[in-house]
């Protein structure tokens, strides 16, 4: 990507400043009010610029990975962009799992990583790598700092590239060196770059198709991702089920999208979605997917899904997630916010409705399929029930919290028993599926969004991959509340194992697991274990009621739950297991 043009701000002209200096100036310029971080030799000039002048917070996290997960989480949930500095070597590599974690779901991230001086690249120099090969295929951009000089406005390509089209982390490495050299420092207010011009306005004439389409459909369905989260269009996308009254599914991704709480909704869809949604989705004959890509996890099998004729509309900002698993017969490139603000002014326009007969034959067939009830359990007063507990913790936070998590059993049925009626409040890890990240994302969310309730579910597995992160949370006040479901199992490895490989638990028993609350109250945080599902309630609304403090409840939950419903490997739609009873 070459830079074409660019007009400068109104910074001091003649202004001299060392490349450390001029990185923290530009941080600045972008509004940046939290860097998550850990130093190194590479970069201690620009730690050094930091303590001199710097104009926003770090954030010293125990391990590099965290500070990716921290930014990763801090953007997904305030839509600012989240900005974390790393040295060379193990520094940069350690923060690759958070690079390719942002990347998968398209979470805009700025990573700033120190390098060897450029007289010593590619000799081998202690602590060298190379960073831009490592990183290319999980950053949306990455960039190498030759020249001081270019330093200003590769921060400006990289915060431009960052945010706009399809949103991605981008990495800039920089040589030890460029940040003692000096330059006169001169920020660009706008940059537009000859190889990059990212489509926002969608087709008028696509989008007046698609409108005499939706308005034709006789079993319609609103499938809905993670892109209408990205581009702020929750409220665009209310406006437009209600408007319609047609049925609504959230990906994974796009819970908060809309509103769980309308009967509109009929949950989300997939691997583990609910029976009315994947029944629904497979039936329709007119579906439009805003901000969603059909991704494995959500279609299943592709011929299975294509094996029912229906007309797709498909709203995306990147046009290469178009027809890319699934035949589209309507594309619209666009950012998803303007294509639907002028889908529903064309709706409008159009004075016109829904098949209302059809529709309402629709539906009945729909509420059908919802008397299935598929995420309904045996609760139990001799053993806790994962599910019981997240259903208590929306109760004692009245549905209002911003909610991270680990990656598996407990993910999804965070995802299934936690309804979300806001964007940006649930905070997990779709593409790359990452343990670990639910406590820094907790960080990250909270550093965001202070004076918010922050819950963080995880599993026994996940919570130990980033579990130094509680000193982080020690040394910077932050409190959230750890909800741990403990199951002493590798729970959605023991699942799958149960299912499609004859019972037979390779290596997914946890049969060393520390002393939780020993551990974490060596932290200084408060710790509880509770066993008797009595306490659940009870237990919960204590952590909640201390504002303060970091408190971290291990609750000891069923080892035999499974997550139902589940839709299992090359297996269609429609083809769900319910529960036990369909084994």
């Amino acid at each position: 990507m070459t830079s074409e043009t660019s007009t400068s701000s109104n910074n001091k002209i003649g202004e001299e400043l060392t490349g450390a200096e001029i990185v923290v100036r530009c941080l600045a310029e972008e509004g940046v009010e939290h860097v998550f971080g850990y130093p190194g030799g590479a970069v201690l000039y620009i730690y050094d610029a930091i303590f001199n002048h710097s104009k926003f917070q770090h954030i010293l996290v125990r391990h590099e990975q965290a500070a990716v997960h921290a930014a990763d989480a801090y953007s997904r949930s305030s839509n600012k962009v989240g900005v974390c500095l790393v040295t060379s070597g193990p520094g940069v590599t350690n923060a690759v799992t958070g690079l390719a974690t942002a990347y998968m779901d398209s979470i805009p991230m700025i990573v700033i990583s120190g390098q060897v001086p450029s007289h010593a690249i590619g000799l081998d120099a202690f602590q060298e790598c190379d960073t831009v090969g490592i990183t290319r295929p999980c950053v949306k951009h990455n960039f190498l700092v030759k020249d001081v000089k270019d330093l200003a406005a590769t921060m400006k390509k990289a915060f431009f590239i960052a945010t706009t089209g399809r949103p991605g982390p981008v990495l800039i490495d920089i040589p030890k060196d460029i940040t003692m050299h000096k330059c006169v420092f001169e920020y660009p207010q706008e940059v537009e770059m000859r190889s990059y011009k990212p489509v926002d306005k969608g087709h008028s004439g696509q989008i007046r198709k698609a409108v005499q389409l939706l308005l034709q459909a006789e079993r319609p369905m609103i499938y809905t991702g993670g892109g209408v989260i990205l581009a702020n269009a929750s409220e665009e996308l209310n406006r437009l089920v209600d408007r319609l009254g047609y049925p609504c599914t959230n990906t994974l991704m796009g819970l908060g999208a809309y509103k769980a709480s309308s009967d509109k909704f009929v949950g989300m869809p997939g691997m583990h979605g609910t029976y009315e949604a994947n029944m629904a989705m497979q039936h329709s004959d007119v579906m439009i997917a805003i901000g969603a890509r059909f991704d494995d996890r959500v279609i299943g099998n592709p011929k299975h899904f294509s094996a029912t004729p229906r007309k797709i509309i498909h709203i995306d900002i990147d046009p290469s997630s178009i027809s890319k698993r699934v035949k589209v017969d309507i594309p619209i490139v666009g950012n998803v916010k303007e294509v639907l603000v002028e889908l529903l002014a064309q709706l409008d326009a159009a004075d016109a409705k829904p098949n209302s007969v059809a529709l309402s034959a629709w539906w009945k067939q729909i509420n059908e399929w919802r008397k299935r009830d598929c995420l309904k359990f045996t609760d139990s007063t001799e053993v806790i029930k994962p599910q019981s507990v997240i259903q208590k913790v929306w109760e004692v936070t009245k549905g209002d919290a911003f909610i991270t998590s680990d990656v598996g059993q407990h993910q999804m049925w965070a995802a299934q028993y936690y309804p979300f009626d806001k964007p940006r409040r649930w905070i997990n890890s779709g593409g790359l599926g990452t343990m670990g990240v639910g406590l820094p994302y907790a960080m990250g969310v909270q550093k965001a969004n202070p004076d918010a309730t922050v819950a963080c579910i995880t599993g026994e597995a996940s919570i130990q991959m980033c579990i130094q992160e509680l000193a982080t949370c020690k040394q910077y006040h932050l409190t959230p509340k750890i909800i741990l479901l403990n199951n002493r199992f590798l729970g959605m490895v023991r699942q799958w194992q149960q299912l499609e490989y004859g019972s037979r638990y390779s290596e997914s028993y946890m049969d060393s697991l520390p002393d939780f609350n020993k551990l974490v109250e060596s932290y200084g945080h408060v710790g509880m274990k509770i066993e008797n599902p009595a306490d659940v309630d009870g237990a919960l609304k204590e952590a909640f009621d201390m504002k303060d403090r970091l408190v971290f409840m291990n609750f000891i939950t069923d080892q035999t739950e499974n997550v139902w419903p589940m839709v299992k490997t090359g297996k269609g739609l429609t083809e769900m297991l319910l529960g036990s009873e369909d084994l």
